[in-house]
């Protein structure tokens, strides 16, 4: 049984952005020129992807950008009539969660098969993977660099220590990138050596967990943290700005890339596959396909200063790049969607709001 605590996560608002069609329930289009996409992905740097893929196939992409759950749930209610060709969701929790409804079709694709790593797309069950990474981002731990060095959380599981008591902030456990990280905590530790840790860290807690990952830098960064956890692409985005607040907030706060000496620093996704009742599959895949070009992996890299999936492509990002070469965990993303239903459990029981 889920826990009630993961239908939070159905009920969070949502701003849904319609481009060039209608969606009339019951109608099914024929195969023609078009892609539909349902997209969690809301970037304006996104624009040059779409407009790149129909200048090179002709195919128009219309789009309604949402958050991932109230995409989801759109589906479900669209059920058979769903006029959508693509699912394009931005965590391997929420990934999961559309699978094992059964939103996604198998795909089969030598191109994807040898362009994206097995650990970052849907385990193949013989009929082809549910869905396929496009580009990955760290959790990684920042740290007030007026109250701790780099070397006092060198892991993960240095949140739990005694010496950071009243120095932790996190956010809510219930979000789904902390129900992915917890589960990955819990797929390496095992469950109840994974509890131990979070009631350790929830001890450590500077303030009750609230906003979200940006929320956490600054707070380090005014020393009401001594430490706090964020995807990388938050610590990014404030490397770039050009606001003299943000450049503060920099120069206050080291980051680490956690177990580089055990099982690597958590990693987590962004991924899109062909749904079950896709009125355009072949446009469809031509677009998973797309997705992982050289072109179209620089322009998902550069949009939310995220690591491509396909190893040979080059980042032109000095600030992405400056965070340096380190060991990932490559723990399969599937399995680490799979774990949030124990990871939720764990939370509940250390007192993890």
């Amino acid at each position: 049984m889920i826990p009630l605590r993961l239908a939070h996560l159905l009920i969070r608002p949502a701003l849904v952005v319609l481009t060039g069609w209608a969606l009339a329930s019951g109608v099914k289009a024929a195969e023609e020129p078009v892609l539909n996409l349902y997209s969690a992905r809301h970037y304006q740097t996104d624009e040059a992807l779409y407009e790149n893929f129909t200048r090179q196939t002709g195919i128009r992409i219309n789009r309604i950008e949402a958050g991932d759950e109230p995409l989801l749930e759109r589906l479900r209610n669209e059920g058979r009539n769903s006029p959508a060709d693509v699912l394009m969701l931005v965590d391997a929790a929420r990934l999961w969660r559309a699978q094992i409804d059964g939103l996604y079709a198998p795909t089969r694709s030598k191109l994807l098969e040898s362009r994206i790593p097995a650990h970052l797309r849907a385990k193949d069950d013989g009929q082809g993977s549910a869905w396929f990474a496009v580009s990955t981002r760290a959790r990684i731990i920042v740290y007030n660099k007026a109250r701790l060095k780099a070397a006092d959380i060198a892991q993960y599981e240095d949140l739990a220590q005694p010496r950071l008591k009243g120095m932790v902030c996190t956010r809510s456990s219930s979000h789904p990138y902390m129900l992915s990280f917890i589960g990955a905590m819990s797929e390496h530790l095992g469950p109840a050596a994974a509890e131990t840790w979070a009631r350790g860290v929830v001890a450590n807690f500077a303030r009750p967990p609230r906003g979200g990952d940006t929320d956490q830098i600054k707070a380090v960064a005014t020393g009401e943290c001594g430490v706090a956890l964020t995807n990388t692409y938050y610590l990014v985005r404030l490397m770039r700005s050009n606001k003299a607040e943000d450049k503060e907030v920099i120069s206050r706060i080291g980051f680490v890339m956690p177990n580089q000496a055990s099982f690597g620093t958590h990693m987590n996704i962004s991924g899109a596959g062909i749904l079950a009742n896709a009125p355009h599959k072949a446009n469809a895949l031509r677009f998973l396909e797309y997705l992982s070009s050289d072109e179209a992996q620089a322009y998902l890299a550069e949009g939310n200063n995220e690591w491509p999936v396909v190893r040979s492509v080059k980042v032109r990002n000095p600030e992405l790049e400056s965070l340096g070469s380190f060991k990932q965990d490559t723990l399969p993303i599937a399995q680490i969607g799979r774990s949030q239903i124990e990871a939720a459990k764990i939370s509940d029981r250390a007192g993890w709001r």
